[in-house]
C-alpha cells in the first residue's frame, strides 16, 4: 500500500511538471515579443500601366508627382505593405520602383528599380531605414501617415486603403503616433 502511495504521488508530479511545461511552451508560442521578426520572400510584380495608378498628395512644397500602381498594392503576413511607387518630373522624366513599408517599425524598404522595357533592376540599397518626415518630396511619409499605417499597424485591408487613395481621403494628419 505504501507503495502505491509513493508512486501516486510520483505519478500526480510527473503530470505536474508536464502540464507546467505544456503550458508554458504554450504562452512562449504566442509571446511575438520574444520571436525575432522575419521578412517573407517577394516577388517583383508587373509593370505599372498608366490606368492602374492612383495619384496621392504629398506636399505644396513637392517638386515630383507621386503614384502607386493599384494592382501591386499587398498586404504581407509579415505585416510589410508593398506596392510600386511612380514618380514624375515636371520634364517628363519617372522613375518606378517597388518598395515596402513596415507599419511596425515607420520604415521603408526599396526592392527594385523598373526600367522602360517593364523589366527591373536590383535596387543596391535594399535595407530598411527609417521613415523621415520633411517638407518637400515626403512621399513614404505620406503613404505610411496618411494611407497605409494607423497606430503602427496596416489600417485595413488593401481595398480600404486603395478605396482611401482613390477618394483622396488621407485618414490622418501627421504621424498618428507612428
Amino acid at each position: 500500500m505504501p507503495n502505491q502511495k509513493i508512486f501516486l504521488v510520483l505519478a500526480l508530479q510527473f503530470t505536474f511538471l508536464i502540464t507546467a511545461h505544456a503550458q508554458l511552451r504554450f504562452e512562449q508560442d504566442f509571446d511575438d515579443d520574444a520571436k525575432p521578426w522575419q521578412e517573407i520572400v517577394t516577388q517583383l510584380p508587373a509593370a505599372p500601366k498608366n490606368e492602374n495608378l492612383i495619384p496621392f498628395y504629398v506636399s505644396a512644397t513637392t517638386t515630383l508627382k507621386f503614384a502607386i500602381d493599384s494592382k501591386s498594392l499587398t498586404a504581407g503576413s509579415d505585416g510589410v505593405i508593398r506596392y510600386v511607387l511612380v514618380s514624375k518630373s515636371t520634364s517628363g522624366s519617372e522613375n518606378i520602383s517597388y518598395e515596402g513599408i513596415r507599419c511596425s517599425s515607420s520604415e521603408v524598404k526599396l526592392y527594385a528599380f523598373g526600367h522602360k522595357d517593364g523589366t527591373w533592376g536590383r535596387s543596391r540599397r535594399d535595407k530598411w531605414e527609417p521613415i523621415v518626415e520633411k517638407t518637400t518630396n515626403r512621399q513614404h511619409a505620406a503613404l505610411a501617415h496618411d494611407y497605409f499605417c494607423d497606430n503602427k499597424l496596416i489600417a485595413g485591408s488593401v481595398d480600404e486603403i486603395l478605396d482611401r487613395m482613390r477618394m483622396q481621403r488621407p485618414f490622418t494628419q501627421g504621424f498618428n503616433g507612428n
